[in-house]
C-alpha cells in the first residue's frame, strides 16, 4: 500500500492573499508560503482549529521555538514572514520527523496506533469519523444512505476527520481493542468528549496565515513547550487520564485510538472507508493555561471565608453571535460575588501587543470562534457553533473608550431585545392570551437581535478603523442609536399592528396575593412603556430626537433627517 506522508502531500486547502482559486499544498509549502496565503479552507468549520493545534501551530511552536516576551513576539509579526533561518528550520524539522508525518506507515500512522484491533478484528464505516455523517441508530429511517454504505474518504479527507476526532469526539461508549486492559464486556464507558468540545473555543485571525499562526502562539518558555506526540513513544492501545505535560502535549492531545484503514478503489486511488475508533487519554483536569478559551468564574460550591471563585472554560450558547459575548472576549479579569469573565490568554496578550505599540490600533484582528453542541449523554452531535468578527485592538485595553463603546452595544441591544418581547408579552395579555415562553417557540426580541446583527457587526468594523478618535466613536454611538432605534420600531409597528382590536380596552388581570391587586394591560399603555422604554435604553438619540423637534419648533436649526450611520461606513 503505498504511502501518504503529510509533509508533502497537498491534504491542506489554503487562499492566496489577493484572490484567486484556493490551491492544495503539503505542510512544508504551507509555512514555507504561510505569508502568501490568507487563511486555511476546511470542508467543516471545527477542522480548522483542529488542524492548527494538531499539526501547523506544534511544528512552528517546536521548530522555530514560541516567544518567549511580547518584544519577541511583536518582532516576528511585523516581520511578516518566517527569516530564512526560521525557513531552514523548518524544514531540517520536517526532515528529521518526516517518517512521523505518513498517514498509512504500518509502524507508526501518523496520529494513529498501528495494528489496532478488535477481538474480533470488527471495524466501523468511516462515517465513524464524520460528524456530519449519521452512523449507528443515528441513521435516519428514510436517509439516502445506511452503515452498509461505504464512505469512501480521500486521504486529505481522511487527515483532516483524524485530528478532528482527537479534538471534538462525541463522548460515550467506545469500542474495546485488544490491549487495552480497562475494556469490560468488549467496551469502555465513561469517555469524555474531546479537549475541544469542553471549551468555546477562540481562534484570533490576521491579514495572512503567517499572521495567524503567530497570533496563536502564546508566550511560552522552553521548557514549558513540553513535546507532540509525534515526538513521543508510539501511543499503543492502553490510555489513562493524565495531565497534558507542556502546550504541545496540549495540542497534540490523543483523545482517542484510532486506525484508518486505506485501501484503494477500481481507479488505483487511496480512499478510506473502514477504521477502528477506541478510548484514548483523558485529560484530568483541563491546565489552566489553555490559550484558546476564555474563562468564567462561578461561585464556589462551599460557602467559606477561605472559598475563592471556581475558574472554568467558558462555552459559547447555541444561537447567539460572537458579539453578544463581548464582555468575556475584552475582560481581563473581572470577578464578583457571583463570578466573573476573564478574556482568552492569547487576546490579552495581543492587548499587551498593541498597548506597547508593536501593533497599530487599525490591526485588522478578527475573532472566530468555534463550538460543538452535543446531544443524549454527548454522545451525538446536535449542532455546531461558528462565528467571525472583527474585533478592535483598541477595545481589549481596559476601560478605554472604544471597549465602553462596544460594551454599551452589547448591552443595548439585549436590553432592547427584552423591550421587544415586553411589548409582545403585554399585546398578548391585552388580548387574553399568555406571553411566549421564553423556552418555547421564537420571542420577537429573538427576532430584532436577528435584524441587529449586520449593524454591530458594523460598528466594529468602524471602531477597527477609527481607532482613538473619540469624536469617530461618538458619532459611530449616534449612527448606532439610531439605527437600532429605527429597527426596533420598525418591529414593534408591526406588533402593533397586528394586534387585535380587544386590545383597545385591554383585560385586568389579578396579581395574585392577599392584596387581590390588579393590573389592566391595553394597546395604548404597551406602546407608550416600550417608547419609554426605548428612550431609556437609547438617550443619545433619544436627546437628539429632542432637540431635533425643539429647533422645529423655533425654527433655528435643521432636523435630524440624515443618515449618522454613514458616518462609519468603511
Amino acid at each position: 500500500m503505498p504511502g501518504y506522508n503529510l509533509v508533502e502531500e497537498p491534504w491542506l486547502t489554503v487562499r492566496p492573499v489577493g484572490g484567486g482559486p484556493p490551491v492544495q499544498v503539503g505542510i512544508a509549502e504551507a509555512l514555507a508560503r504561510a505569508h502568501e496565503f490568507e487563511g486555511l479552507v476546511v470542508e467543516f468549520s471545527t477542522q480548522l482549529p483542529a488542524v492548527l493545534r494538531q499539526v501547523l501551530l506544534p511544528v512552528v511552536a517546536d521548530a522555530t521555538g514560541a516567544p518567549r516576551n511580547p518584544g519577541e513576539k511583536g518582532e516576528r509579526l511585523t516581520r511578516g514572514g518566517f527569516t530564512k533561518g526560521e525557513l531552514g528550520s523548518l524544514e531540517t524539522y520536517l526532515s528529521d520527523h518526516h517518517a512521523k508525518f505518513d498517514l498509512f506507515d504500518p509502524a507508526a500512522p501518523f496520529g494513529q496506533v498501528a495494528g489496532l484491533r478488535t477481538a474480533k478484528d470488527e471495524t466501523k464505516g468511516s462515517a465513524a469519523l464524520v460528524a456530519t455523517a449519521a452512523s449507528g441508530n443515528n441513521v435516519p429511517l428514510f436517509g439516502t444512505r445506511t452503515d452498509a454504505d461505504p464512505l469512501d474518504l480521500t486521504p486529505a479527507q481522511a487527515a483532516h476527520w483524524l485530528v478532528h476526532a482527537h479534538c471534538w469526539d462525541t463522548a460515550a461508549i467506545k469500542t474495546g481493542v485488544v490491549g487495552d486492559d480497562q475494556v469490560k464486556a468488549g467496551k469502555t464507558t465513561g469517555n469524555p468528549t474531546g479537549p475541544l468540545g469542553q471549551l468555546g473555543v477562540i481562534i484570533p485571525t490576521g491579514r495572512t496565515l503567517y499572521e495567524t499562526l503567530l497570533l496563536n502562539l502564546p508566550l511560552t518558555p522552553p521548557d514549558n513547550l513540553g513535546l507532540p506526540q509525534w515526538k513521543r513513544a508510539p501511543h499503543g492501545p492502553a490510555w489513562q487520564p493524565r495531565a497534558a505535560e507542556g502546550l504541545l502535549d496540549l495540542w497534540t492531545w490523543q483523545a482517542r485510538r484510532i486506525r484508518l484503514i486505506p485501501h484503494q478503489d477500481e481507479a488505483g486511488q487511496l480512499k478510506v472507508a473502514r477504521v477502528v475508533i477506541s478510548a484514548g487519554d483523558r485529560l484530568t483536569p483541563m491546565p489552566e493555561q489553555e490559550p484558546h478559551t476564555a474563562w468564567t468564574f462561578t461561585a464556589p460550591a462551599k460557602k467559606s471565608a477561605s472559598a475563592l471563585p471556581e475558574r472554568r472554560p467558558r462555552r459559547h450558547t447555541q444561537g447567539k453571535a460572537a458579539w453578544r459575548g463581548l464582555e468575556a472576549l475584552l475582560t481581563p479579569t473581572r470577578q464578583g460575588p457571583d463570578g466573573g469573565f476573564e478574556t482568552s490568554i492569547l487576546l490579552d496578550q495581543i492587548s499587551a501587543l498593541q498597548e506597547d505599540d508593536q501593533l497599530p490600533a487599525d490591526y485588522p484582528l478578527q475573532v472566530e470562534t468555534f463550538g460543538m453542541v452535543y446531544g443524549t449523554q454527548s454522545a451525538i452531535v446536535e449542532d455546531v457553533i461558528h462565528d467571525a468578527i472583527p474585533l478592535p485592538l483598541l477595545a481589549l485595553q481596559q476601560d478605554s473608550e472604544a471597549q465602553l463603546l462596544l460594551l454599551d452595544v452589547a448591552e443595548q441591544a439585549e436590553r432592547l431585545a427584552q423591550a421587544v418581547s415586553n411589548l409582545s408579552a403585554d399585546l398578548r395579555r391585552a388580548a387574553g392570551t399568555d406571553p411566549i415562553p421564553w423556552d418555547k417557540g421564537q420571542r420577537p426580541g429573538e427576532l430584532l437581535l436577528h435584524t441587529l446583527d449586520p449593524l454591530v457587526r458594523r460598528l466594529l468594523a468602524g471602531v477597527c478603523t477609527a481607532g482613538a478618535d473619540d469624536e469617530a466613536l461618538e458619532r459611530g454611538r449616534l449612527a448606532w442609536e439610531q439605527l437600532a432605534h429605527r429597527q426596533a420600531w420598525d418591529l414593534a409597528n408591526t406588533l402593533l399592528l397586528a394586534a387585535p382590536a380587544t386590545t383597545f380596552g385591554g383585560r385586568t388581570i389579578s396579581q395574585g396575593g392577599k392584596a387581590g391587586k390588579t393590573q389592566t394591560y391595553r394597546l395604548g399603555t404597551a406602546g407608550a412603556n416600550f417608547r419609554r422604554r426605548l428612550d431609556e435604553i437609547l438617550p443619545r438619540y433619544a436627546d437628539a430626537l429632542r432637540e431635533a423637534a425643539a429647533a422645529r419648533a423655533t425654527e433655528t436649526g435643521p432636523a435630524l433627517d440624515h443618515d449618522p450611520g454613514a458616518d462609519f461606513d468603511d
